[in-house]
């Protein structure tokens, strides 16, 4: 993973690493869908939307980041294209990230139930897809600090 582009361009800083908690983005995905029963379906965008972007942040800030800058959403993606995350589902939100700002912003609305429906879905695979990198990364990291215990103690 490059973060170094980003962090040079001022688009991502480092912090202090964080424990990772899907909880929070969950529960917006899972409200999200009981939202299609009103037939505001940006609205159901948005909520998910906003969900995807709680648990990207959690990602980045277990990762010892932040996005930060005018642009923080954007940064944000800038950042999940530079994990090993499924680069089509980290694409699919960036686009979902700008219908959204149309929506916020412009008060343009063009989300039907069918794409509403697959935004939740897709919401639900990223979610996945994180929680899996994560798992990973920790027993990569649990590996490296058990090799380096052993490491120090063979030369003590």
């Amino acid at each position: 993973m490059k973060f170094e582009e980003l962090l040079n361009k001022n688009k991502i800083e480092k912090v202090e690493k964080t424990e990772f908690n899907s909880e929070s983005a969950e529960k917006s995905i899972k409200f999200a869908g009981k939202g299609l029963e009103t037939e505001n379906y940006d609205e159901v965008m948005s909520v998910v939307y906003n969900g995807v972007f709680k648990i990207s942040n959690r990602l980045i800030n277990h990762l010892g980041y932040r996005a930060i800058g005018k642009e923080h959403h954007k940064n944000t993606f800038e950042f999940l294209k530079e994990t090993e995350l499924n680069q089509e589902l980290v694409e699919y939100f960036d686009n979902i990230r700008k219908k959204r700002n149309n929506f916020i912003y412009r008060d343009i609305e063009s989300i039907s139930k069918e794409e509403a429906e697959e935004i939740i879905e897709k919401a639900k695979a990223l979610v996945q897809e994180i929680r899996t990198f994560v798992q990973k990364n920790r027993t990569k990291e649990n590996s490296k600090n058990k090799k380096n215990k052993n490491e120090a103690v063979k030369y003590s």
